[in-house]
């Protein structure tokens, strides 16, 4: 499991040619959460002319859906859904709420507004790439420690929940494609002489600038 997504939910305002364009912007897993977020944003911004939405969910993107809310077909939905798709993102609803100021875009200018609307959003708000990490637990004795850091450093892992009794028991996560690599390096680097016990995987969050 390896996605990407926003960082957090958000709010973002764009003012274009005086109509007002907020692009609500929300984490969901199912189809169902989608729907309910854009009927959630409809109740609240009932006096809008548009409430234009795209989601996309599954870890492959497997479900996509979009709505014009009533602008000229493929003017809204669509750009914003080709947006969330160049970000490579998933797990997401956008919601695009048009307040009209009395100066009609046309067609070109509200694919640019609607597809700038969710672009200056996630610009705004930040992308993060989900990943699964094992935990390996080391049991390690003093000397063996004191040579440990090197091989951390080398690695680019940090040591998390070490403790230190009549021995060190140390943990490191690690991605799960470079989990054999990894115990295989330990193995070499202590000769053989180490114990590693699997502490299953977490889901961690990295953030993509």
């Amino acid at each position: 499991m390896e996605f990407r997504t926003i960082k957090q939910d958000g709010i973002v305002e764009d003012e274009i040619k005086k109509s007002r364009f907020i692009c609500h912007i929300k984490r969901v897993t199912t189809e169902e959460e989608a729907r309910d977020f854009i009927t959630s944003i409809k109740k609240e911004h009932h006096k809008a002319t548009h409430n234009c939405s795209a989601f996309i969910i599954g870890e492959k993107g497997e479900i996509k859906r979009t709505s014009d809310d009533g602008e000229p077909s493929g003017t809204a939905g669509v750009p914003m859904l080709g947006v969330l798709e160049n970000h490579q993102l998933t797990n997401l609803c956008a919601v695009v709420t048009r307040y009209f100021g009395g100066i009609k875009l046309g067609a070109g200018g509200l694919i640019r507004a609607y597809a700038g609307s969710v672009a200056l959003a996630i610009k705004e708000i930040g992308v993060v790439e989900i990943k699964e990490q094992v935990g390996l637990r080391l049991q390690l004795s003093y000397s063996q420690y004191q040579e440990y850091g090197n091989f951390l450093k080398a690695e680019n892992l940090t040591e998390l929940d070490s403790e230190f009794t009549d021995t060190v028991s140390t943990s490191i996560f690690v991605d799960k494609n470079d989990q054999s690599r990894i115990e295989n390096a330990l193995i070499e680097f202590f000769n053989g002489k180490i114990t590693l016990t699997n502490q299953g995987v977490r889901k961690i969050e990295v953030p993509i600038s």
